[in-house]
Parts: C-alpha cells; structure tokens; sequence
C-alpha cells in the first residue's frame, strides 16, 4: 500500500519497550496476571464470550455494543502474549475466535446481536446502533492478535467482514452513503489497512472521514426509511454525534466526549496515510479548543452525564464531572497520533497529564475494579453519574458494568503502555515519557538503545545512556515538559545549553555506546488556578508536582474538605511513603479551617467563625478511592495572603 504519510516520526512499537520503574510496570503486571482473567471471566459469566452462537431462548441475549466488549479484551490480552507467551490467555483467544468464525454469515456479516437477535433490523439504524463501532474493535483485536501470533483466523475472518463492509457503504449508486453513530470503525479500517496491505480499507476509512455531516444527513434519511420522525432524536442534535457539520468544517469540539475522541483519531489516521492537510488544519482547531476550553486539570473530558460529554467552553464541574474513562483514555489515542502528525511536546504534555491522572484513576491499584466516571469532587450522597443517593452513598470503583467499555480499554492501554514512551525517525531518538527501562529503536537504519533511569514521576533526574550499535551522528531529543522550569542537562558530565524547540531538546552530536545524558527537572509544588471563567474553580487552586495531580481525601483529612483554605504562604513538603498506596508521593502542610462545633443548632451566622490551623496530606489523584470511602477534593479554597 503506498503512502502519502505526513508524519514526521513513528512511534516505537511497545515490543521493543521494557518497562522497569515503580509506577507503570507493577501496572502493567497487575494488569496482565489480575485484570485480564477478571475480564475474560466477566465476559464469559455475562455471556459476552458466547454471544455470537447465542438462540432465541437462551439468558444473556446479546446486547448491541457486546461484541466491542470482547474485542478490546482479546485486543488487551494479545498485547499482552506479545511480551508475555500465555497459552492458557492464547486459548481463549482461539476459543472465542472459533465462536466468531461459527458466527459468521456466509456473505462476511458479524455481530452476535443484529445474527442472533434482530437479523431484520441490521444496517437500518447507523445512528443509534453500534454495529460499525463493534467492526472496528473486532478489527484492531484481529490485527493485534495477528501480529502477537501470527495466527490467521482471526485477522481472515475480520477480512472477510472488512470486505462485505467496504460493499455496503461507499458512494456508488448501490451503496449506503452512511456512517457509524459511534466512530471507532475509522482508525480500525487504517490499522487493518496497514497491517494486510489492502488499500480498500483505507478508502473506506476515507469515505467515512469524509461523509460524515454532509447533507442532507443520512441520519435523517434512515429515520424516514424506519417510518420514524428525523426531527424526534432522543440525544438532540446531531453535535452529540459530531455529524452536525462535515469533520473539516467544525471548530469546537463538542457532543459525546469518547465518539469524539475516536473520529479525531481516526481523522489523523486518514491524513497521516493520505497526506491530507486539510484534515490536520482541521485537528490542530480542534485540539487548540478542547486543551485550552474544555480540558480539566487532570486530562479528564466530558464535564456532564447528561450526554456523557461537552457542554460549553469553561463549563468544568468537579462534583459532577463525568470524564469517562474511555474518553481519558481515547485523549492519549488521539494526542499520541498529533505528536506524529506535528511534532510539538504540547501533544506530549497532554498525553502524560491523562495518563498519569485521569487515565490510571479509572482503575484500583488492585487491578479488579474499574472508575466509569473520574470526578474532581466526591462527597457523600453525590453521584457523577447523575442519579439521586442516599446521604451515605460513597462513589466507590466497581468491579464490571452493564455497559463494560472502560475496563477492557484500560487494559489494552496498560498491555501497550510501552509504545508512548519513545519516537524515532530521520536522524533523531525522541523519548517522550520519563519511565525506567529500555527502548530499543531505529534511527537511520541502525538499532539505538536507550537505557533510562529515573524514580519519576516522584524524582524529576532522568539519566539515559545512549548505546547505538556503532558510532553516529543523530539527535536525542528530551521532552521538556510544559510543567517544567529551569532543566539543566549534561552530556558525559559537561553541562550543554538547554534549547528546547517546540518541547523537545535536541542534542546533536556524534553518539557512542555508553554515553550518558542527565537530564534534571525541578520538581516544585505548584498552585494551579483556572481560568477565571472557569465559574466552578474560581478563587480555588489545585496542587501539581511534576505531572501528578493531587487531592485531599477524608482518610486523611475528616471531613467537609470544601472548607479547607490553603493560605499561599502555607509550605507543602512533598515526601515518599513507600507503603501507601504503592508507594507515591505526599504533600503534606498547614492549612486553615472553621470548627464546626461553632455551628451547633444553625445554619447560617452573621458572626464569621475564625480558622485556625489545621494540618493537611494530599495524595495523587490516580490513586484516591483504594481506602476507606469519604470525601475527596481536587480544588482547594485558596486563602489568598492569609
């Protein structure tokens, strides 16, 4: 398949990653010896496993959207059989794969609920339905388990469906001119693309990119088709589906928050195999909107459940912020794809701020219960998902769902961690993420390895030795972080200029096995404020170090957190306790609160009570809620010169 790639790095595949620090790797193995059994046994006491043979009958009818809860699985668990063999993990696999095979129409079609369920309503509701949306994790769990095994089965059958697709949708006159409701189906098509060869799915995945928000809608045409009214749509506007307007034409980032995280992805696919500018001017707005009006301190999207995504610029609730895991976790899809398109450590900044806050918040340390919604508040009695609580209600993780689609994607990202970390190409080593272990690449046709160590993200020195297979001349790019101020670096001890061009420090020089590159980030507490027309965080700030964020928890502070004002003369000391929660960092320092016993038998006083001093400990966000349930808080009242 030729390309037309506009992008200037790739990334290094996870394979040649290993991971040897204290934050991601025990992640990573939590990940694969506990999260992924958990996962394949809920899949198969729900009847997610056996959908796709399931009769009229038989309990657990397979639901729309199950397929896609398989898929990301067996997607997780081969990344996982690509580091780590596992026969018992490859059985399953191969068992479910054959219940697919089993499964499938003579004509390619496959989905256990529009087979099993109703055979007569398949294709006819794009919008509402997931049957494209299903395709595509099918596909991405095919090319993945392909490329972890070499096996066919699984990647012939997805072809086969891959195929019959590409026969029903497209512009000829015989063609349905649709697209999917919920996009995943884009990037999918590219990544099979890639991996067979076929330029037809690449087209397909084109054809989608650019039919979506042309008029008159297909949406509207198919309700007419179902005898239904266009303008009776249960979720509003088409915005909810980023079908409101062709993709190259919109300008905020709006509607469901994970949909639009996975066609942004899917768009940058397109352009980076097509070399479609048009596409990357139209991401670049996109990204400017939602980084700079629609993102919360954390990396978290999508401030409402109401449509499980945006609202307006500013709108960032704490309480009530929903910022799904899946949209956290689709943020680093896309974030990780711009840093290719367009090499800026701004892309960097923001995958590192998701994924060491509101992507790993969505999972316990314990590996088996999983975060739907990532709040910045939780209080007793208050449900980010919307619903009214008993006054003792605790927002707690939960073993599974209903609709699972969060606890399968963060296992697929903790199988593949590894292939953020660095980027290679002409003539430059990039190292984008501060994580122990070692990276083999590819620069200028030889193998570099770069070998890190570091205790970051509680330690801002990073030394890597630099060991290409024989003596060159290239670039090792440093990404300093948009947190940080006053890197130093040296290079075999001598201090050189730190220069960094769009986030990345580029050191030129000839490289020799063994060399060595300090790189020293000052890891201050900061007090981040909001903008102020972010109404909910207004005289409020958050605590970062590095790129952890923090949050009181009433473990270790009672209660009525809201009430808690952190002068800004008030020192915070950041100290390791190495056996809480993992080990991590803690800020620990003086702040000010109210008694409450002042306030016995009334409501309200004209009389202020006076604050006296109270000590406070805050622990990182990504770790909050894996002791006893109470409160938490992100924003604290900020007291100003108090």
């Amino acid at each position: 398949m030729k390309q037309k790639t506009l992008c200037k790095l790739e990334a290094v595949p996870f394979t040649r990653v290993q991971l040897a620090d204290t934050f991601w790797a025990p992640r990573v193995e939590t990940n694969r010896s506990v999260t992924l059994p958990m996962e394949y046994q809920q899949c198969k006491d729900t009847g997610r496993i056996d959908a796709w043979t399931w009769s009229k009958g038989q309990p657990n009818e397979p639901h729309i959207f199950w397929d896609s809860d398989v898929a990301k699985w067996i997607e997780a668990a081969a990344y996982s059989l690509a580091t780590h063999p596992d026969k018992t993990l490859e059985e399953q696999i191969d068992a479910a794969v054959e219940l697919m095979a089993a499964g499938q129409g003579k004509d390619g079609y496959l989905n256990s609920h529009f087979s099993r369920v109703e055979p007569e309503k398949r294709w006819s509701n794009l919008r509402d339905c997931h049957e494209l949306y299903c395709a595509g994790h099918l596909m991405e769990g095919a090319v993945a388990y392909y490329q972890a095994t070499g096996k066919r089965a699984f990647m012939d059958v997805m072809c086969r469906y891959a195929d019959y697709i590409d026969g029903v949708f497209g512009p000829k006159r015989d063609q349905k001119r649709g697209y999917c409701g919920h996009p995943e189906v884009e990037l999918a098509l590219v990544k099979l693309a890639r991996a067979t060869g076929n330029r037809r799915y690449l087209d397909l995945a084109t054809f989608f990119v650019n039919e979506r928000g042309r008029q008159p809608s297909y949406y509207d045409l198919e309700a007419k088709a179902r005898g239904e009214d266009p303008a009776r749509v249960w979720f509003g506007k088409y915005s909810y589906l980023q079908a409101h307007q062709p993709l190259r034409e919109q300008t905020e980032v709006v509607g469901h928050a994970v949909r639009a995280m996975y066609i942004y992805s899917g768009m940058a696919d397109v352009a980076a195999e097509t070399g479609d500018r048009t596409l990357l001017t139209a991401l670049k707005r996109l990204w400017d909107n939602v980084t700079a009006k629609r993102m919360h301190v954390t990396g978290g999207l999508g401030p409402t459940c109401r449509n499980e995504g945006f609202t307006f610029d500013y709108d960032l609730p704490n309480e009530n912020a929903y910022d799904e895991t899946c949209a956290n976790i689709a943020l680093v899809f896309w974030a990780h794809r711009m840093l290719h398109l367009d090499p800026e450590g701004r892309y960097a900044d923001v995958m590192e701020l998701a994924l060491y806050n509101s992507v790993i918040s969505g999972i316990s340390l314990s590996g088996d219960h999983f975060f739907y919604a990532n709040p910045l508040a939780a209080h007793p009695g208050v449900d980010p998902h919307g619903s009214i609580q008993a006054a003792d209600y605790q927002y707690r993780r939960s073993a599974w769902f209903g609709c699972a689609c969060c606890p399968p994607n963060i296992a697929r990202l903790l199988s593949s961690f590894g292939g953020y970390v660095y980027s290679q190409g002409k003539g430059e080593a990039r190292v984008n993420l501060y994580v122990a272990g070692r990276g083999e690449l590819e620069v200028d046709g030889q193998r570099v390895v770069l070998q890190q160590k570091t205790k970051y993200p509680w330690d801002g020195t990073v030394t890597l030795t630099v060991e290409p297979a024989t003596p060159a001349v290239f670039a090792v790019a440093l990404r300093i972080p948009g947190w940080c101020r006053g890197a130093r670096i040296k290079v075999n001890g001598r201090s050189v200029p730190v220069r960094a061009d769009k986030g990345y420090a580029r050191i030129v020089r000839r490289w020799t096995a063994g060399d060595r590159v300090e790189l020293s980030m000052p890891m201050p507490v900061e007090r981040i404020e909001a903008h102020p027309r972010v109404r909910q965080d207004a005289g409020r700030v958050a605590l970062q170090r590095g790129p952890v964020v923090y949050c009181l928890e009433e473990v270790d502070n009672g209660r009525d957190l809201s009430d808690v004002v952190l002068p800004r003369s008030a020192r915070l000391t950041p100290k390791f306790e190495r056996g809480l929660l993992g080990g991590v960092v803690v800020l620990k320092g003086k702040a000010q609160r109210r008694d409450p016993s002042a306030w016995a038998g009334r409501l309200y006083g004209a009389d202020a009570t006076p604050r006296r001093n109270a000590a406070i400990k805050a622990v990182p966000y990504a770790v909050w809620a894996n002791r006893q349930p109470g409160e938490m808080l992100v924003w604290l009242l900020d007291g100003g010169n108090r």
